[in-house]
């Protein structure tokens, strides 16, 4: 896959959920599920970041949207956590994926570090989907910046 022909993501992890419903995950943890829910997908790679906030690079082939690798990368967490959701747990996580690309130039050249046009990606564990979305303004946020440039895809554990 050349750059020319491939995007680029990075996800970041902000769990918001009582350890009672889900355990948090290590940062490996979080990383092996997208290596191994994205494993079937070939124009799509992921691999460990070296950075304080992003954990998790996604490369993927021009043929695909930023939003569909969203939806993917959704899906993937969901299926890993379903195992560890008690059977008997009547609030079933909410999965957010909210996603921006960067329009401001990088703070340096390393490939671990979110590029201008990368897309980053916070992707949440909550039970209030509604109630983190107005925490961090996400409709003023999202409202601001051409729709092409912004997305929010939602699922459920």
């Amino acid at each position: 896959m050349s750059a020319a022909s491939s995007g680029r993501m990075f996800l970041s992890h902000n769990f918001t959920l009582p350890n009672t419903v889900l355990p948090a995950l290590s940062r490996a943890e979080f990383v092996q599920v997208f290596i191994d829910g994205l494993a079937d997908q070939a124009e799509i790679r992921c691999r460990p970041l070296d950075n304080p906030h992003w954990i998790v690079a996604v490369t993927f082939d021009d043929s695909l949207t930023p939003q569909s690798v969203g939806q993917l990368c959704v899906a993937a967490l969901a299926k890993a956590r379903s195992p560890q959701l008690d059977e008997g747990e009547q609030t079933r996580p909410r999965i957010l994926a909210l996603g921006g690309t960067k329009t401001t130039p990088a703070t340096s050249d390393s490939s671990d570090t979110l590029q201008t046009g990368d897309w980053g990606v916070d992707v949440v564990e909550t039970l209030e989907p509604d109630s983190f979305l107005a925490g961090i303004q996400w409709d003023s946020i999202s409202a601001s910046k051409p729709a092409d440039s912004v997305f929010k895809i939602e699922g459920q554990v």
